[in-house]
């Protein structure tokens, strides 16, 4: 497929809260329904999941941003999960490397599209390094990157020096086992962040930025996907967690996106900003 009306250079990612225009999504494959779900929820539909995706995809387009929705080049069952493999700077894509090894494939394959798309690559995060995509989380000018168990020192490190380079100060946060940082952290606003309860995610390292606390079992209504300036996609589900923002004067759209919600997968880790303006 042919995407020509969104220029990428000279600037991908002018601002990390700026008007998303292009997105890269990955079609869940049928091997979500093997995906371990959360405690206590039965496990996802592929049939289903493929239908919230598409409403995904509908919504961004109508929002002006350009969805490029690619099948899956593996059949993991969490390859839906695009942001694992690579981050947008300004100036290009860096590519990552996964935690899980059945993963890291991904990252030469989505390389190999961006190259087809003409999407600059800005540097690589090389072995043994470890670092997943749901643990970067980008807003002004810092970059949250999550310390837990899905990636390892050398990992973190090198991907801050490729940040710092960039102009970004790089702020490291301490997350609960088994926790992704973009599952307990989203992005409102330059200053502004949704954050999970303390046991999951260390609040602290949101020091000068306002926050907004998502109520106990709600904590993954925290992964919202920023699709502009106080404009977020939101997971229908957490409804408590939509009203606070409303009230606080954000503008929420909220989709039924269950089937990747009941085993870990939040809205902001299924699209890769492209550009945003």
């Amino acid at each position: 497929m042919q995407h020509t009306h969104i220029s990428w250079g000279p600037r991908l990612v002018a601002r990390p809260t700026g008007a998303l225009r292009a997105a890269i999504l990955v079609r869940p494959p049928a091997a979500i329904e093997l995906a371990r779900a959360l405690p206590g929820e039965p496990n996802a539909v592929h049939v289903r999941a493929l239908a919230q995706h598409e409403i995904l995809a509908k919504t961004l387009e109508y929002f002006n941003c350009e969805a490029i929705v690619l099948d899956a080049h593996t059949n993991d069952p969490l390859a839906a999960a695009v942001v694992d493999a690579a981050v947008a700077f300004e100036n290009g894509a860096v590519m990552l490397r996964p935690s899980s090894m059945f993963r890291r494939p991904e990252s030469a394959w989505l390389e190999a599209e961006l190259v087809e798309l003409d999407v600059p690559i800005a540097g690589h995060l090389t072995a043994p390094g470890l670092l997943d995509g749901t643990d970067v989380l980008m807003a002004g000018t810092t970059a949250f990157v999550g310390a837990g168990d899905r990636s390892n020192a050398l990992g973190r490190g090198g991907f801050a020096e490729i940040a710092r380079a960039h102009g970004f100060r790089v702020v490291e946060v301490r997350l609960a086992p088994g926790v992704a940082l973009r599952s307990a952290a989203g992005i409102v606003a330059e200053d502004e962040v949704v954050l999970a309860s303390a046991d999951r995610i260390d609040h602290a390292a949101f020091a000068g930025f306002r926050t907004f606390i998502t109520p106990r079992g709600q904590e993954l209504g925290a992964g919202v996907l920023n699709v502009g300036d106080r404009h977020v996609v939101a997971d229908v589900r957490f409804r408590e967690v939509n009203a606070m923002l409303r009230k606080a004067g954000v503008t929420v759209d909220a989709l039924d996106l269950y089937d990747f919600d009941r085993i870990g997968l939040t809205p902001s880790m299924l699209a890769l900003d492209l550009k945003r303006v």
